[in-house]
Order: C-alpha cells, then sequence, then structure tokens
C-alpha cells in the first residue's frame, strides 16, 4: 500500500502544537507496519536551515502556473522519506509557519496552503517525474482540506482521508480570495466549500473525503451536535456514516520517563520514588521554593480560551491558600500572559511562569508535577493527559473529547476497581474546576493511595501501534468512488 501523508507540520522539523506531534510519529509507526509512506510537508525557511544538509531535488511540479520543487529528505531519527514542498511563499520567510511577529496571519496564507494542497493532489493523480502514485491520501486539517476537493475532480484518484485535529481553525477566506485562486466555480456552493460567504479550506476534507476522522471517538460524537461542531454539525451529521473517531497515541521513544534525556531524574513504575528528584530540580530551577510537602501542579500549552484559561485564572488565589505550587509554561493572547506573570510576580516562590515554547521545561513539567491541568473548554484528542499518565503526574481534566476518553476519575468506585487515572469535572465553570482541585490535592496527603493511582495511569498503553493498527484497517476498507 502506497500512502500519502500530508500536513503543514511534523516534529521535530517544525512544531506548533499537536499536529505535529500525529505528523511526526503515524505516518513513520505505518512504515514500520509495511505501508510504503511518504511525507508532505511545506519547506519553510526555519525547517531547511536546521537540516544538516541541502535536500536533494527529486521533481519539479507545475501547479496552476506556478513552479514547485519537491526535495526529498528523511524525518530526523527515522527512516521516513519526507518531501518538502519548496516556493518562495514558505522557504524565503523565517518565523512561524502560521503568523506573523505580531500574531496575526500571513496575508497570504490562503496562497500558501492552497499551493501545498494542489502539489498533494497532483503527486496523487497524474504522472509526476516521482514517478509515485499514492493508493491512499491522508491529509490533516484546514491547510490540506482543498487537496481532497481538487483530487475528487479526477478519475483517477486515490482512497482519500482526512483528519480533523481541531475544528475551531476552519481556513476561512473571502470571495475575493477565492475568485483569486481560480478554483472551480461549483466550489463556492453550501455542498461544497462555501461557509457563511466564505470559503472555508476545512470543507474540502469535510465535504469530498471518502472519510473523515477526528482525533479521539468523543470528539467525533461533540462535532455532530451544536456548539461543538461550529456551524458544520449538519454536515457532519450527514457524513456520519463516514466519520471515525481515532484516538491519537504518543511517541513512546521520546515521552518516557525511564529514557528522557531532558529530566533530571529518570524513573519508571518501578523506581517511581525517584520521581522526586525531578520536582526537587525543576523547583529550583524556575526559583520555588523547594518544598517535598506541598503538591506541585503544572500546565502546558497555549494560553488561550480553549485551554480553559476563563476557568482556572479567578480561582488561582484561592489554590494557592490551599496550599500548593504552580508551574505554568505556554504563550498565547496577551491578557493572559500578562495575568500569569502578574501572579507571578505576586507570589515569588509559589508561581512559576515560563512564557514561551520550550520543549525541555515541557519534559520536566510532566516529570516533576504531581497534578497536570488540563481544563480544557474542548479538546480534540488531547497529547499532555497522556504524556501525564505515562510519567505518573496525575491529568486533572475536562469532560470532553479525547480528555473524557482516556483519564478515569478516582471515583471511590474507581479506586477500589484500581481503574482510576486521574481527576475529571463536567461542568464548564471555575467552581467545578477548584472543586476537582481541592480533591485531588487531598488525595494527594494520602501517599499509598496516591502512589496506586501512579501505578496505574502508569501501565496505561497509548502506543501509536494501537491507533496505526485501526488507519490501516480503515485505510482497507475502499469503498465504492
Amino acid at each position: 500500500m502506497k500512502l500519502l501523508f500530508v500536513a503543514s507540520e511534523a516534529y521535530p522539523l517544525v512544531k506548533t502544537g499537536g499536529l505535529a506531534d500525529v505528523a511526526g510519529s503515524l505516518p513513520e509507526v505505518l512504515r514500520q507496519n509495511g505501508v510504503d509512506v511518504r511525507l508532505l510537508l511545506p519547506a519553510y525557511g526555519d525547517l531547511l536551515e536546521s537540516l544538516d544538509t541541502r535536500p536533494p531535488l527529486v521533481a519539479e511540479l507545475e501547479l496552476a502556473g506556478q513552479t514547485v520543487r519537491i526535495l526529498e529528505a528523511r524525518l530526523p531519527d527515522t527512516a521516513l522519506a519526507t518531501w518538502l514542498v519548496e516556493h518562495p511563499l514558505f522557504s524565503q520567510r523565517p518565523g512561524n509557519p502560521y503568523h506573523d511577529p505580531q500574531g496575526k496571519p500571513w496575508a497570504d496564507n490562503a496562497e500558501r496552503f492552497m499551493l501545498l494542497s494542489r502539489a498533494a493532489a497532483q503527486i496523487s493523480t497524474r504522472d509526476t517525474a516521482l514517478e509515485w502514485q499514492p493508493d491512499v491520501l491522508h491529509c490533516n486539517d484546514w491547510h490540506t482540506g482543498p487537496a481532497i476537493a481538487l483530487v475528487h475532480l479526477e478519475q483517477r484518484r486515490p482512497l482519500t482521508v482526512f483528519t480533523i485535529h481541531n475544528l475551531a481553525h476552519m481556513g476561512l477566506f473571502d470571495r475575493a480570495t477565492f475568485d483569486r485562486l481560480q478554483l472551480p466555480g461549483h466550489f463556492w456552493q453550501g455542498d461544497a466549500m462555501e461557509y457563511y460567504d466564505n470559503i472555508s479550506f476545512i470543507k474540502g476534507g469535510l465535504v469530498y473525503a471518502d472519510y473523515i476522522t477526528t482525533v479521539s471517538p468523543g470528539y467525533a460524537r461533540e462535532i455532530c451536535e451544536a456548539p461543538g461542531g461550529m456551524g458544520l454539525e449538519g454536515l457532519l451529521q450527514q457524513r456520519r456514516e463516514r466519520l471515525v473517531g481515532i484516538l491519537n497515541g504518543i511517541d513512546g521513544l521520546t515521552w518516557d520517563p525511564a529514557t528522557d534525556a531532558y529530566i533530571e531524574q529518570r524513573y519508571d513504575a518501578d523506581s517511581l520514588p525517584d520521581k522526586s528528584l525531578n520536582k526537587q530540580a525543576l523547583q529550583q530551577a524556575l526559583g520555588l521554593e523547594v518544598r517535598s510537602d506541598l503538591p506541585l501542579l503544572g500546565f502546558v500549552g497555549r494560553l488561550d480560551q480553549q485551554k480553559g484559561l476563563e476557568l482556572m485564572l479567578p480561582v488561582l488565589p484561592q489554590l494557592l491558600a490551599l496550599p500548593v505550587q504552580l508551574a505554568f509554561l505556554g504563550t498565547g493572547e496577551a491578557l493572559y500572559e500578562q495575568q500569569l506573570q502578574a501572579l507571578a510576580d505576586a507570589h515569588p516562590g509559589c508561581v512559576a511562569v515560563v512564557l514561551a515554547y520550550n520543549e525541555s521545561v515541557a519534559h520536566r513539567i510532566e516529570a516533576a508535577a504531581d497534578i497536570f491541568l488540563m481544563p480544557s473548554l474542548f479538546e480534540p484528542c488531547g497529547l499532555n493527559q497522556l504524556y501525564s499518565l505515562r510519567y505518573g503526574t496525575l491529568p486533572l481534566v475536562r469532560a470532553v473529547g479525547g480528555l473524557a476518553d482516556t483519564v478515569v476519575d478516582a471515583s471511590a468506585a474507581a479506586m477500589a476497581s484500581h481503574t482510576a487515572t486521574g481527576f475529571v469535572f463536567r461542568e464548564p465553570t471555575a467552581e467545578d474546576f477548584l472543586a476537582t482541585v481541592q480533591r485531588a490535592c487531598r488525595q494527594w496527603q494520602d501517599k499509598e493511595t496516591w502512589r496506586q493511582l501512579q501505578l496505574t495511569a502508569m501501565a496505561q498503553d497509548f502506543s501509536w501501534q494501537q491507533s496505526a493498527a485501526r488507519y490501516l484497517a480503515l485505510y482497507r476498507s475502499a469503498p465504492e468512488q
């Protein structure tokens, strides 16, 4: 089976969020399972500079009057063939793939990601100098939605799969942009890619894909109803028979406390007491008081409304009165950054805030924290709760999407059956969040029970092998086209 896997980012070449973790892991696991995989990415300027040597040119493609060069590399530390779409729109622009230094979307994002989509569509349906065509085209998120639509214009085409990692990002552009992109006129219809007088790139995937997947079964259910469907619930309900929720996995080599090079002290279930040395080291590194008698609560993620900042911020002073220590890592909306920094300034030794994306600090928080905070308003899958489980850092989550699918609340019944792995609350209120943190902190005081919760959490298997097996089954169940 030949598979073309298309994404706008893949770890470790380029990463802004969970999509990169998926694109950097799933294709390689599928390759290891016998699939002939090619990963297709934009050749961003920073990505090319990060490579030890310049990748060789393997093809040139003519795409709607523009020439792009296809370079071939290997995803670092894998044998995965990675094709990079080189064009000035990607290659001559440093920095964030999607936003300018002021945090605003690049003005030509529609042209940029239409170019990626056209490249994917041409490779998938026509003879090219690559001398390779896929049996399956698997696209991800709004940046690649048009590729699915363009492929379905062709008589000879592969099976198409489109994965929603976050429906909130739809790739919306105005009518003038649609005209400038020179797309077929019938795409500007409600049953195609038109969305409330805009063109929606993500609808290209939702309308035309043979199969739609989401990154958890819970999220697949949520987006078929308001408000989770964000105006697309009617379309998704119509396509329910072709909509499948497949839980993301995690990279067990990168995220393993027994081998993690980023953390102070490696440990596993048999040496769980050594985890406390990571807590001590992080407290020292972030300027927190070195105390073993307080629970350390960690947060790693984007500082935006989706991640539950509106639930956390109003009650953080009450949390500190429990007392606890707090460690935050992330960037996002300026107001949230300012509020967190002000809290840290007002509570030195108790609150640490790192306003950055830092892979090393992310690993260190996962290894050091006692409780990981993830009170998302919605969460398609979530990866940090999976990392937390593996590190024996009990996740505290809201019962939405993939969080509800992966964390078992420490109720009396679940603890009695040794199935509890964390703490779960339902209502999107600061009060419910606070009550759950208070419950978790009370439980933390019972060291014997807490250790059992940690061991149960660490025994969970969320490897990519399980997810890859489900994708393989989907690829092989080709519907009539």
